[in-house]
């Protein structure tokens, strides 16, 4: 019995019907390995949104900094953490960050949080080649201040490596200990007290700390804090009132605690 004629439009068959070669190349054994930045997370605490990162960045099983810098800053209403590889994800933030100043100079006004997400989204999308290929990959978070409701709310949003944006209710995380640090925020949300949204500033970074901490004994790249060593996180909080750096100062003042 002869297959059946391919239905029109029906490009999987019509791809049976030839030999096409895969998009995905075997990569070479002398191609350098990449190097991945992880871990990266958000909650909502009484006050707005704290965004945070270890500062760890590795190739391999190979330690190559302490002292990355994982939460960027925007504009004034707006974070971005990334996990992933830092060459794309750095490019992807100076893009952002160009493309909001040039939009509020020229436009005299802020671009809109939806604007701000697809934007993000747009450029996730048009990596997709590299993603394929297992190059390049970048899983970030998003925090922007809702200035259509009263009072402007901070929000959160995740994002997968094609580009589908997602808004967290309560917390997001993403990075190889992102499992970790998602588990420790749901047991607070749910049975902890003070529960993350009831926490005030230094309760929320002292918890941000810890939380890394744990995520730091069950996966080998994520930096974790160390305050014998001064090496603590990227910390910056989100209000409605714009962006705030907790600076390692104040971290260590407040872990002591």
């Amino acid at each position: 019995m002869s297959d059946p004629s391919p239905i029109a439009g029906d490009f999987f068959s019509l791809l049976a019907r030839y030999p096409f070669s895969s998009l995905r190349h075997p990569v070479s054994p002398d191609a350098p390995v990449q190097t991945q930045a992880t871990t990266v997370f958000a909650f909502h605490f009484a006050e707005g949104v704290l965004m945070g990162g270890d500062r760890r960045a590795t190739a391999g099983n190979v330690i190559v900094t302490d002292r990355v810098d994982k939460v960027m800053e925007l504009d004034a209403m707006s974070l971005l953490a990334i996990a992933g590889v830092p060459a794309t994800a750095f490019e992807m933030a100076r893009v952002l960050e160009t493309s909001f100043e040039y939009y509020r100079r020229s436009q005299l006004q802020s671009l809109s949080l939806p604007a701000k997400v697809r934007a993000l989204a747009r450029l996730l999308r048009e990596n997709l080649p590299m993603t394929m290929q297992g190059v390049g990959v970048v899983m970030p978070l998003f925090a922007g201040v809702d200035q259509t409701v009263s009072p402007p709310e901070p929000r959160i949003y995740f994002y997968d490596p094609l580009g589908a944006q997602f808004q967290a209710v309560g917390y997001a995380a993403s990075g190889s200990g992102s499992g970790t640090i998602r588990s420790v925020l749901s047991f607070q949300e749910r049975y902890g007290a003070p529960r993350p949204a009831q926490m005030n500033l230094r309760q929320a970074v002292q918890f941000a700390l810890r939380v890394l901490m744990v995520a730091a004994e069950f996966d080998s790249a994520t930096g974790g804090v160390n305050p014998d060593a001064r090496t603590f996180a990227t910390i910056k909080v989100l209000r409605s009132s714009g962006v705030e750096a907790i600076e390692a100062e104040q971290q260590a003042e407040w872990s002591k605690a």
